[in-house]
Protein backbone atom coordinates (compact mmCIF):
# COMPACT_ATOMS: atom_id res chain seq x y z
CA UNK A 1 0.00 0.00 0.00
CA UNK A 2 1.03 3.26 -0.99
CA UNK A 3 1.60 6.56 1.22
CA UNK A 4 -1.57 8.33 1.86
CA UNK A 5 -1.12 12.28 1.06
CA UNK A 6 -2.81 15.49 0.79
CA UNK A 7 -4.46 15.91 -3.09
CA UNK A 8 -2.18 18.84 -3.55
CA UNK A 9 0.91 16.80 -2.42
CA UNK A 10 -0.02 13.90 -4.51
CA UNK A 11 -0.52 16.22 -7.21
CA UNK A 12 3.21 18.15 -6.37
CA UNK A 13 4.87 14.95 -5.97
CA UNK A 14 3.39 13.63 -9.65
CA UNK A 15 4.73 17.12 -11.33
CA UNK A 16 7.99 16.81 -9.87
CA UNK A 17 7.87 13.22 -10.66
CA UNK A 18 7.87 14.57 -14.36
CA UNK A 19 11.34 16.42 -13.97
CA UNK A 20 13.09 13.73 -12.44
CA UNK A 21 16.38 13.31 -14.75
CA UNK A 22 16.21 17.14 -14.73
CA UNK A 23 16.42 17.66 -10.89
CA UNK A 24 18.08 14.56 -9.72
CA UNK A 25 15.18 13.33 -7.51
CA UNK A 26 15.26 10.09 -5.83
CA UNK A 27 13.02 7.70 -6.90
CA UNK A 28 9.51 7.52 -5.20
CA UNK A 29 10.38 4.11 -3.63
CA UNK A 30 12.70 6.00 -1.56
CA UNK A 31 11.21 8.73 -0.67
CA UNK A 32 8.59 6.34 0.98
CA UNK A 33 11.04 4.51 2.88
CA UNK A 34 12.38 7.76 4.41
CA UNK A 35 8.75 8.85 4.58
CA UNK A 36 8.10 5.78 6.98
CA UNK A 37 11.62 5.38 8.88
CA UNK A 38 11.06 9.03 9.95
CA UNK A 39 7.85 7.88 11.28
CA UNK A 40 8.78 4.80 12.52
CA UNK A 41 11.73 6.27 14.74
CA UNK A 42 9.73 9.30 15.76
CA UNK A 43 12.72 11.24 14.09
CA UNK A 44 12.59 15.46 15.74
CA UNK A 45 15.10 16.93 13.66
CA UNK A 46 16.35 15.92 10.11
CA UNK A 47 18.86 17.42 8.01
CA UNK A 48 18.65 16.93 4.09
CA UNK A 49 21.80 17.94 1.96
CA UNK A 50 20.84 18.64 -1.44
CA UNK A 51 17.63 19.62 -1.78
CA UNK A 52 17.28 20.11 -5.55
CA UNK A 53 13.95 20.92 -6.03
CA UNK A 54 12.08 20.29 -2.75
CA UNK A 55 10.75 16.16 -3.85
CA UNK A 56 12.72 14.27 -1.26
CA UNK A 57 12.04 16.98 1.34
CA UNK A 58 8.38 17.01 0.89
CA UNK A 59 8.66 13.02 1.94
CA UNK A 60 10.62 14.07 4.85
CA UNK A 61 8.68 17.17 6.03
CA UNK A 62 5.46 15.57 5.77
CA UNK A 63 6.98 12.71 8.12
CA UNK A 64 8.38 15.12 10.15
CA UNK A 65 4.68 16.94 10.76
CA UNK A 66 3.35 14.17 11.89
CA UNK A 67 6.27 13.36 14.51
CA UNK A 68 6.33 17.40 15.64
CA UNK A 69 9.64 17.47 14.04
CA UNK A 70 11.51 19.84 11.65
CA UNK A 71 13.71 19.84 8.62
CA UNK A 72 17.07 21.65 7.74
CA UNK A 73 17.82 21.21 4.08
CA UNK A 74 20.77 22.25 2.06
CA UNK A 75 21.05 23.07 -1.31
CA UNK A 76 24.13 24.68 -3.10
CA UNK A 77 22.19 26.34 -6.44
CA UNK A 78 19.77 29.17 -5.43
CA UNK A 79 17.53 28.59 -8.48
CA UNK A 80 16.93 24.97 -7.26
CA UNK A 81 16.42 26.27 -3.84
CA UNK A 82 13.29 28.99 -4.70
CA UNK A 83 11.93 26.06 -6.53
CA UNK A 84 11.77 24.04 -3.21
CA UNK A 85 10.65 26.80 -1.41
CA UNK A 86 7.74 27.09 -3.49
CA UNK A 87 7.16 23.73 -3.34
CA UNK A 88 7.29 23.73 0.50
CA UNK A 89 4.80 26.42 0.97
CA UNK A 90 2.11 24.69 -1.89
CA UNK A 91 2.14 21.63 0.49
CA UNK A 92 1.82 23.14 3.80
CA UNK A 93 5.07 22.45 4.46
CA UNK A 94 7.36 25.46 4.73
CA UNK A 95 6.60 26.14 8.95
CA UNK A 96 9.05 23.49 9.46
CA UNK A 97 11.06 23.83 7.48
CA UNK A 98 14.89 25.64 7.77
CA UNK A 99 16.54 25.93 3.65
CA UNK A 100 19.76 27.04 3.64
CA UNK A 101 21.66 28.12 0.60
CA UNK A 102 25.56 27.49 -0.27
CA UNK A 103 28.31 24.99 0.26
CA UNK A 104 26.94 21.87 2.18
CA UNK A 105 30.62 21.53 3.93
CA UNK A 106 30.92 25.05 5.13
CA UNK A 107 27.10 25.10 6.34
CA UNK A 108 27.52 21.95 8.43
CA UNK A 109 31.40 23.53 9.82
CA UNK A 110 29.12 26.37 10.89
CA UNK A 111 26.75 24.30 12.74
CA UNK A 112 26.42 25.58 16.50
CA UNK A 113 27.51 22.30 19.08
CA UNK A 114 23.92 21.43 19.91
CA UNK A 115 22.93 21.42 16.67
CA UNK A 116 21.70 17.62 16.56
CA UNK A 117 19.61 15.00 13.80
CA UNK A 118 18.07 11.99 14.33
CA UNK A 119 17.98 11.38 10.79
CA UNK A 120 20.29 12.38 8.26
CA UNK A 121 19.52 12.49 3.99
CA UNK A 122 22.68 12.73 1.97
CA UNK A 123 21.75 13.28 -1.97
CA UNK A 124 24.52 15.58 -3.24
CA UNK A 125 28.06 16.05 -4.50
CA UNK A 126 28.60 12.11 -4.57
CA UNK A 127 32.79 13.02 -3.89
CA UNK A 128 32.10 14.59 -0.87
CA UNK A 129 29.58 11.83 0.71
CA UNK A 130 32.71 10.82 2.88
CA UNK A 131 33.36 14.57 4.21
CA UNK A 132 29.77 14.99 4.93
CA UNK A 133 29.48 12.11 7.08
CA UNK A 134 32.93 13.41 8.79
CA UNK A 135 31.23 16.74 9.56
CA UNK A 136 27.82 15.13 10.90
CA UNK A 137 28.99 12.88 12.68
CA UNK A 138 29.49 14.98 15.75
CA UNK A 139 25.93 16.23 15.13
CA UNK A 140 23.74 12.83 15.26
CA UNK A 141 21.81 12.00 18.53
CA UNK A 142 22.02 8.70 19.76
CA UNK A 143 20.39 6.01 17.32
CA UNK A 144 20.63 8.70 14.58
CA UNK A 145 20.23 7.39 10.94
CA UNK A 146 22.21 8.28 7.64
CA UNK A 147 20.21 7.85 4.67
CA UNK A 148 22.44 7.89 1.50
CA UNK A 149 21.40 8.25 -2.61
CA UNK A 150 23.03 7.25 -5.19
CA UNK A 151 25.28 4.44 -3.66
CA UNK A 152 25.30 1.54 -6.63
CA UNK A 153 25.13 3.81 -9.71
CA UNK A 154 27.73 6.22 -8.67
CA UNK A 155 29.87 3.44 -6.29
CA UNK A 156 33.11 4.61 -7.29
CA UNK A 157 32.44 8.09 -6.55
CA UNK A 158 30.74 7.03 -2.87
CA UNK A 159 33.61 4.08 -2.08
CA UNK A 160 35.12 6.37 0.08
CA UNK A 161 31.94 7.22 2.31
CA UNK A 162 31.18 3.67 1.88
CA UNK A 163 34.29 2.51 3.62
CA UNK A 164 34.06 5.03 6.64
CA UNK A 165 30.90 3.80 7.78
CA UNK A 166 32.21 0.18 7.65
CA UNK A 167 34.86 0.43 9.48
CA UNK A 168 32.88 2.95 11.83
CA UNK A 169 31.85 0.48 15.35
CA UNK A 170 29.39 2.79 16.15
CA UNK A 171 27.13 2.12 13.02
CA UNK A 172 25.20 -0.67 11.12
CA UNK A 173 24.57 -0.58 7.46
CA UNK A 174 22.72 -2.06 4.69
CA UNK A 175 22.43 -0.91 1.17
CA UNK A 176 19.24 -1.51 -0.65
CA UNK A 177 18.63 -2.25 -3.79
CA UNK A 178 16.27 0.69 -5.20
CA UNK A 179 16.89 2.52 -7.78
CA UNK A 180 20.43 4.21 -8.19
CA UNK A 181 20.60 2.40 -4.79
CA UNK A 182 20.66 3.59 -1.12
CA UNK A 183 22.50 3.21 2.16
CA UNK A 184 20.61 3.28 5.58
CA UNK A 185 22.87 3.47 8.29
CA UNK A 186 21.69 3.20 12.03
CA UNK A 187 24.29 4.94 15.12
CA UNK A 188 24.60 1.90 17.29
Amino acid sequence: MDIILDEITNETLAELEKTQKDFWNIPRKTGVLMNMFIKMMNAKSALEIGTSNGYSGLWLAKALKETNGRLTTIEYYDKRQSIAIENFKKCGVFDIVRPLQGSACDIIENFEDNEKFDFVFIDANKREYVKYFELIKPHLTQKAMIVADNITSHAEKVQTFIDAIDSDDEFQYEIIEVPGGILVAYRN
